[in-house]
């Protein structure tokens, strides 16, 4: 067992300047990915030359934001965007709270990378199997910015992992998540495209990994306390929106195979 630190959330304070280690956690997987981008851009099959990387990322942070913050108010506070449906004025700039959910960063991320992709005129999926691997990181460091948040903790555990909070000891799933969706996410991308790869299944693998890895997670997490389970006490919002996720990814292989077979 361990105890959790109390860490101050913010990480920098100067005057009434105050940075969070919430966003500080979102550049540093936004400068990463570049260097990873700048690395994968010299593979002789990239789509993206090197003098179009700050455009890629540049779409992608964009994406990120705006879709990872429009889809927590969407899928995880919808309530609170009924009754009071001006608050998404209030609420949309306040990224150092927290409140970014994946999948709707997803969304916006796709949809950035159609944009790009048809500025430098290159197929999307070509562009969004280039991408991929670049996203891991920092999801993981994401999820870490949740840890240091004291957020998104999960259920109570007799766990050697198990964290002391607030005098229950819980499964630290910040932490499993950085390291599943985080860590090993990468390394399994990584190394699937050391190689040329037929198109889209470097996009699928994420897309069924994510899925798997989330949707086994969620067992362990505890859900928003004003959403709770959907159904059989253990389903989640994070469940369901992880299934179509782990559709598309086998229907991309499964689809990809039959056509190369024929």
């Amino acid at each position: 067992m361990f105890i959790y630190p109390e860490i101050n959330p913010i990480a920098i304070q100067i005057g009434p300047l105050s940075i969070a280690w919430y966003g500080l956690m979102y550049l540093m997987g936004f400068i990463i990915a570049f260097a990873l981008a700048k690395m994968r851009v010299k593979q002789e099959w990239s789509p993206i030359q090197d003098n179009q990387i700050d455009d890629l990322i540049f779409f992608s942070v964009i994406g990120v934001i705006i879709g990872g913050r429009s889809g927590y108010m969407l899928f995880y506070a919808t309530n609170a965007l009924i009754e009071d449906p001006l608050s998404w004025l209030t609420q949309f700039p306040q990224l150092w709270t927290g409140g970014m959910s994946f999948h709707g960063g997803l969304i916006g991320v796709l949809i950035a990378v159609v944009l790009f992709s048809k500025k430098i005129k290159q197929p999307f999926v070509e562009v969004i199997d280039f991408v991929a691997p670049l996203v891991p990181i920092g999801l993981g460091l994401g999820r870490i910015g949740n840890f240091i948040n004291g957020e998104l903790w999960g259920k109570p555990t007799d766990s050697q992992l198990g964290f002391l909070v607030n005098g229950v000891v819980r499964h630290p799933t910040q932490l499993y998540e950085a390291f599943l969706e985080g860590l090993v996410l990468f390394i399994i991308l990584w190394v699937f495209t050391v190689r040329k790869r037929s198109s889209g299944f470097t996009a699928a693998l994420f897309l069924i990994c994510y899925g798997c890895f989330r949707f086994l997670i969620e067992y362990f997490r505890l859900p928003d306390d004003h959403i709770g389970y959907l159904a059989w006490g253990w389903l989640t919002v994070g469940q369901i929106l992880s299934i179509p996720m782990l559709v598309i990814g086998f229907y991309i292989l499964f689809s990809s195979k039959i056509r190369k077979n024929n």
